[in-house]
């Protein structure tokens, strides 16, 4: 089939490379416009489209799909379906009219659960047992279109978005590749999304990334758990230099009790409103590398009963 493909992140690359390698024909890849990044805020491109121009497709990075111009741009592609994943604009209705079968969404989520923008963080930071990928089909609403196809996940115990986000890339690109060979067939099939559990994934604030010790020592955890390994989870302190900020990468909920904010033991264990957690993976600002729990309370030289913050 004709594919027109719409992504921007290294999430999204695995499908690119999963239908071209299955032989689909890339009419067109959209994606975003490369961003100034690195310390020489040069140009770079999206991974997506780094991955485009290996394959040899044409690549378009539209600032807006909206406008006549762009729906004739895109009917130009004679497109039997467009797949969009983690694209980053919005497509209008005239868009979406255009190819064929429509346009096929790959969601990082159990719609209607998690709709939006942050649907793996948020699933790691609210504690949730699963999560999955679905393809779905695209309407005008955000995200409630009905869904063709699901693939689930167990979110274990301690893992990050990063890793969450890494297990569900091959999962929804074998689902994308599965449901073009159900259109090809005339058999891929929707059901509309309950009405009950709807849940938005807003996008992560940095002031939502601020760890809150009062809070139980599971949700902390769940919290820094969710927004590692980007943005980071982190907290605030003077270690005798002036005001640093500590980016949390990993902690578990251990048992522990004292007041919220200070530092339990040598093992970098703090406590929380209820319980503790344990820092398992810290980085400081401006010193490289991360550190244990351990390896940070002895560089900070901070004394167990003290406050971390």
């Amino acid at each position: 089939m004709r594919v027109v493909f719409m992504g921007t992140p290294d999430f999204a690359v695995p499908t690119l490379a999963r239908l071209a390698a299955d032989g689909h024909a890339i009419a067109a890849v959209y994606t975003r416009a490369p961003a100034k990044a690195g310390r020489g805020m040069a140009l770079k491109p999206s991974p997506v489209q780094a991955m485009a121009e290996s394959l040899g497709a044409p690549v378009l990075t539209p600032t807006s799909l909206k406008g006549a111009e762009a729906a004739e741009t895109f009917a130009g592609h004679a497109a039997d379906v467009a797949v969009v994943v983690a694209y980053g604009l919005l497509l209008p209705q005239a868009i979406l009219d255009l190819p064929r079968h429509g346009c096929l969404n790959l969601h990082g989520s159990l719609l209607p659960r998690w709709r939006g923008a942050a649907p793996i963080q948020r699933a790691v930071m609210a504690g949730d047992a699963e999560s999955g990928v679905g393809i779905m089909r695209m309407e005008a609403g955000l995200d409630t279109g009905p869904v063709a196809l699901e693939a689930r996940i167990p979110i274990t115990p301690g893992m990050t978005a990063g890793q969450l986000h890494d297990a569900l890339m091959p999962l929804g690109a074998d689902l994308m590749a599965r449901a073009l060979r159900d259109v090809e067939r005339d058999a891929l099939a929707f059901t509309p999304q309950a009405p009950e559990g709807v849940v938005y994934a807003h996008k992560i604030t940095n002031d939502e990334a601020r760890i809150d010790w009062t809070r139980p020592a599971h949700a902390v955890a769940n919290h820094v758990q969710g927004l590692s390994p980007f943005p980071g989870a982190f907290f605030e302190a003077d270690f005798g230099k002036g005001t640093e900020r500590v980016k949390v990468l990993s902690a578990e909920a251990v048992p522990g009790s004292g007041t919220p904010g200070t530092l339990l033991d040598t093992e970098g264990t703090i406590a929380c409103g209820e319980a503790a957690v344990r820092l398992c993976a810290v980085r400081r600002a401006g010193k490289g590398g991360v550190s244990s729990g351990a390896e940070f309370v002895r560089g900070t030289h901070r004394t167990p009963g003290t406050p971390l913050a």
